[in-house]
């Protein structure tokens, strides 16, 4: 099953100072998780770059849904065979970036 880890970048409330720490700590988890062969994806929303809508037409219109307007920070999907394991990862990368990590399930796709 894939598993979506993340967290918001809020939660990350180190010392500046300590971010190359945190960064190398946060890419030693990655090396594993794709040695491991269960990393998918991953990667951080570019808050820089604000979010569009893009409806069935083309049109794009700035913003987002309201739900979502908070999406931001740090996103894994990892290949693993059950929640156990996924927890076992989203605790390392909690250890790593020194914030707790939320885990979601993603639906299984029988087409793929």
């Amino acid at each position: 099953m894939k598993y979506l880890i993340s967290f918001p970048s809020g939660a990350m409330t180190f010392p500046a100072e300590e971010l190359p720490a945190v960064s190398d700590a946060a890419h030693a988890v990655v090396a594993d998780a794709k040695a491991a062969g269960v990393w998918v994806f991953g990667g951080g929303i570019d808050e820089s770059v604000p979010p569009v809508l893009v409806d069935a037409d083309g049109t794009v219109t700035e913003g987002t849904y309201p739900q979502t307007r908070q999406i931001e920070g740090g996103y894994a999907v990892l290949e693993v065979p059950d929640a156990a394991e996924a927890h076992r990862w989203a605790a390392r990368i909690a250890a790593a970036c020194r914030c707790a990590q939320e885990v979601r399930a993603f639906q299984h796709d029988p087409e793929s």
